[in-house]
C-alpha cells in the first residue's frame, strides 16, 4: 500500500511540474492580448501571427514599454506617427500605454506599409527602419538581388530585427497549428 501510495504522489507531483511549466511558457493559457489581437487582425487584414511577433519583438509584451527614441507601448509606436494613424483612421482619443489602443493603431501601421510595399519583408523592414529608408534601399542597386529584391539591409538593427521577426513567426505559427491560438 506504501508503494502504491509513493507511486501516485510522485505521479501527481511530476504531473504538476509539468502543467505548471506548460502554463507558464504559454502551453496550456492563450496568448497574452489574444482577443485585442484578433480584434485588430480582422479589421484591418494582417495576419495575426505577424502582430503577435511584431509586438514580441518590439517591446516583449511590456505594454508600458518606451524606447530611447520615445516610441512607447506593444508595438511601439512614435508619439508623432500615433498622431498621424489615428487622424487618419478617425480614431479619436488613445493612449498608446493601452493595449487595445496601440495595437490597432500599431497593426494598422502595418496594413498601410504592406499595402505600400507589398511585402511582408519590406514592410518589417519599415516598420522598423521607416518607409523612407526602405525606399532608398530599394533605388539603390547595390543593396538588391538579380531579381531586384531587397538583399543587403544596410541597418544592422534593422537585419536582426528582420531575423527576431522570423523566429517569431514561426514559433507563433507553430502555436496556432498545435494549440490554436490567434
Amino acid at each position: 500500500m506504501k508503494y502504491v501510495m509513493a507511486l501516485f504522489l510522485t505521479f501527481s507531483f511530476l504531473f504538476l511540474a509539468m502543467f505548471g511549466i506548460s502554463c507558464v511558457y504559454g502551453y496550456i493559457f492563450p496568448l497574452k492580448y489574444e482577443n485585442e489581437i484578433a480584434v485588430a487582425s480582422e479589421a484591418f487584414d494582417v495576419d495575426p501571427v505577424l502582430i503577435a511577433s511584431v509586438i514580441k519583438c518590439e517591446s516583449g509584451y511590456n505594454h508600458e514599454a518606451i524606447s530611447m527614441k520615445g516610441a512607447e507601448g506593444l508595438m511601439q509606436l512614435l508619439p508623432s506617427t500615433a498622431e498621424y494613424l489615428a487622424k487618419k483612421l478617425k480614431y479619436g482619443d488613445y493612449d498608446l500605454k493601452n493595449p487595445e489602443d496601440n495595437i490597432m493603431l500599431g497593426t494598422y501601421y502595418l496594413s498601410l506599409l504592406s499595402e505600400q510595399f507589398n511585402d511582408e519583408k519590406l514592410a518589417l523592414c519599415a516598420y522598423n527602419a521607416g518607409p523612407g529608408n526602405v525606399q532608398k534601399w530599394l533605388n539603390d542597386e547595390e543593396n538588391l538581388d538579380e531579381n531586384g529584391e531587397l538583399e543587403n539591409i544596410p541597418f544592422d538593427e534593422t537585419r536582426n530585427y528582420l531575423k527576431k521577426c522570423e523566429q517569431a513567426k514561426k514559433y507563433y505559427n507553430y502555436k496556432r497549428n498545435y494549440y490554436k491560438i490567434i
